[in-house]
C-alpha cells in the first residue's frame, strides 16, 4: 500500500505534497523532525489530505497530478484553509 499525503505548514501556510510506503502518521513524524531540507525549514506540520493507492506506479502519477495547477485546486476544494 502506497499514500499519498499532503502536509500543511503551521509556520507559514504552505503546502508539501508526498508520496509514501509507510503510514501517514509516520511520515509526518519524519517531517516534523527535520528528516529534509524543506520541512526543516518550514516548520512542524499537520496532515490535510492523504489518498491511499495499491501501486508505486500510481502513487507516484497522483503526487505528480497533485503538483500541478489543477492538482492544487483540487486540494483547495477539499482542503480549504
Amino acid at each position: 500500500m502506497y499514500y499519498i499525503y499532503v502536509l500543511r505548514s503551521r509556520k507559514n501556510n504552505k503546502r508539501y505534497t508526498g508520496c509514501t510506503n509507510k503510514k501517514p502518521e509516520e511520515r509526518l513524524h519524519d517531517h516534523n523532525t527535520g528528516s529534509n531540507a524543506w520541512t526543516r525549514q518550514n516548520g512542524s506540520f499537520d496532515i490535510i489530505y492523504t489518498e491511499p493507492l495499491s501501486d508505486k506506479k500510481t502513487a507516484l502519477k497522483r503526487e505528480k497530478y497533485l503538483k500541478t495547477g489543477a492538482g492544487r485546486k483540487f486540494l483547495d476544494r477539499v482542503t480549504p484553509l
